[in-house]
């Protein structure tokens, strides 16, 4: 999208979440996402082979001339990532710039008070970024790094700048890769945030390719790390055709990226609606009509073709518009929901979680606190299952997370048409011992708990409340406990579901 107008401040998965009408399940696979990730036609497959969808926020922040992800100024990390967990996001997209990656770049604007972000004290820019790594991992969030800027300064049109040459880029991609290493928390890489005008695909120019270019630093990665995801975006103009920066990946068809490693290309997407520009497909008079074509021209093909997987790193938008309240509609529709296509379906991750992206909004409001839960609903029937945490992951907590704190994944087990089962796993997501625990969610349909194992509940309307059984209520830092129930069908999807705990 058009940089300029953004930033105010700069078992299967399938198998799990089958549609209703399905015949009976009743095999429950280990949950999907453990370890490194990689490719098969136009799906993401775990370790283990089974496939995962990425149903992601992003986190800004390390671009910016904070030099560290913004709301720390409010907030305990650890807190923030708790709160995406128990939404339902799965991955982490964490943007940075190359300044981050200079020897001594301190971070700025961190809140220490009562606390609050202990563990972060002394570090540099990069050394937090291992923190947010270590706890995204132990609570079960995957992350995917966005190489979004050269420099804290601004977005660039191609993936070097004088001051940056793509030397010094390909070079931090490689310590990247390094640095994380062994750590399946990162299944990822962006290479570069939204190539666009002058940058070309397919032309053969080396100073403007990004095909070619990416291909050099996504075998640059792959040549340290073998196991990574390879994200690459589009440009913003092909064969005379415009679109959003980085959206447009119609050269593909004849210009595919070839990388050294098999099964590692994702190709990604940015997709934005009025209150970041405006594009002709926005006023077409047969929008929202129009627009699963034109997803389709852009992006959408290499999915619908089974090329290869299609992200949608980026998309956003105030909400404020009817215009942009029917292309959010309309494009969670197309992507697929998750209670009916499972994993085989687009990846994601929203624009953004900050508030203060200006031209989007976020999840969280203005407080860095409360959730806007309207925008929040849009994504829930797109959400998907939660992946297992590290456990130890995240070294020593530090005082900042003194507090019990735990996150919950909801997944269907079986469904039969007439009714369905599912299991909703709790984890200790602190540092601290969980005495008992509560989860609610609320279904967007009519469903109703007909039983419950290990937990008791309550249902009002839609929104049902789950409390521990005597047996299970305690769980160490790091583990688990975990519930299941039947349920009568009344339409909808997966929810997000909430835990406290004491």
């Amino acid at each position: 999208m058009f940089r300029s107008l953004r930033r105010a401040l700069c078992a299967a998965a399938a198998a799990l979440l089958l549609p209703l009408g399905a015949g009976a399940q009743t095999a429950h696979a280990a949950d999907p996402g453990a370890g490194y990730w990689h490719t098969s036609g136009r799906q993401i497959l775990d370790a283990a082979g089974q496939p995962v969808r990425i149903a992601g926020i992003n986190w800004f922040g390390f671009e910016t001339g904070n030099h560290v992800l913004h709301g720390l100024w409010a907030r305990d990390y650890k807190s923030m990532l708790d709160q995406m967990r128990s939404l339902g996001y799965n991955t982490l997209r964490l943007p940075f710039s190359d300044d981050i990656l200079k020897p001594g770049t301190m971070p700025d604007s961190i809140n220490f008070a009562d606390g609050k972000n202990a563990d972060l004290q002394g570090l540099t820019s990069v050394q937090v970024l291992d923190k947010i790594v270590a706890y995204a991992g132990r609570t079960g969030l995957k992350v995917v790094l966005d190489r979004h800027r050269p420099d804290s300064g601004g977005q660039s049109a191609l993936w070097y700048t004088a001051s940056v040459p793509e030397s010094t880029w390909i070079a931090n991609l490689k310590a990247l890769a390094q640095r994380y290493k062994g750590d399946s928390t990162v299944v990822g890489i962006d290479l570069h945030n939204e190539p666009h005008d002058p940058a070309c695909w397919g032309c053969g120019d080396t100073t403007r390719d990004w095909r070619l270019a990416a291909q050099r630093a996504g075998n640059a990665v792959l040549s340290v790390n073998p196991e990574l995801l390879i994200m690459v975006e589009g440009v913003q103009s092909y064969d005379g055709v415009s679109g959003w920066w980085g959206g447009n990946l119609m050269g593909v068809a004849q210009y595919p990226v070839q990388l050294d490693v098999p099964n590692r290309l994702v190709y990604s997407a940015h997709d934005y609606a009025t209150s970041v520009a405006q594009q002709p497909w926005l006023s077409d008079p047969a929008f929202p009509g129009n627009m699963p074509g034109v997803w389709d021209r852009y992006w959408g093909y290499l999915f619908k073709q089974n090329i290869a997987p299609v992200w949608i790193g980026e998309f956003g938008t105030t909400l404020q518009s009817t215009v942009d309240q029917k292309w959010l509609t309309a494009l969670v529709t197309y992507l697929r929901s998750t209670s009916t296509y499972g994993a085989d379906s687009f990846h994601w991750t929203f624009w953004s979680w900050n508030p203060n992206s200006g031209d989007t909004g976020g999840i969280l409001k203005d407080d860095w606190s409360t959730v806007d839960t309207v925008k929040d609903g849009y994504l829930a029937s797109i959400k998907a299952p939660g992946f297992p945490g590290s456990g130890g992951g995240g070294g020593d907590p530090g005082p900042g997370g003194s507090t019990a704190t735990c996150s919950a994944v909801y997944t269907v087990s079986s469904d039969w048409g007439g009714g369905f089962n599912a299991e909703v796993r709790v984890t200790n997501a602190g540092a601290v011992p969980v005495k008992s625990w509560k989860v609610m969610w609320t279904w967007g349909g009519a469903q109703k708990v007909t039983s419950m194992w290990n937990a008791s509940y309550t249902q009002s309307g839609s929104t049902v409340s789950a409390s521990n059984a005597d047996h299970n209520g305690a769980i160490a830092a790091g583990g688990t406990a975990s519930f299941g129930f039947s349920g009568a069908p009344g339409g909808g999807g997966v929810p997000s579901v909430s835990c406290t705990a004491t």
